[in-house]
């Protein structure tokens, strides 16, 4: 198998893997803040800040993996 086969398997792959890993840690993080302000409604504020945060870099790194993917093909085009 030559490289670009090897790359044209692994990157579809890899960003679903991304992809899928993105989507558990936001739903954990969603339902642990859910909780955590039905618990605590005066701390709605401070807890919505620290979920945003993370929802935006557990988002990040899916976002980083596609990137990737179109930086690797143009590796391959030359």
């Amino acid at each position: 198998m030559d490289l670009s086969a090897a790359l044209g398997l692994a990157l579809p792959l890899g960003v679903g893997l991304a992809a899928v890993g993105s989507g558990l840690a936001i739903g954990i993080m969603g339902r642990g803040a859910m909780e955590a302000m039905g618990r605590q409604p005066e701390a709605i504020g401070k807890i919505q800040v620290a979920m945003i945060i993370g929802l935006g870099m557990a988002e990040a790194l899916t976002i980083y993996a596609f990137v990737n993917v179109f930086v690797l093909q143009k590796f391959l085009a030359h």
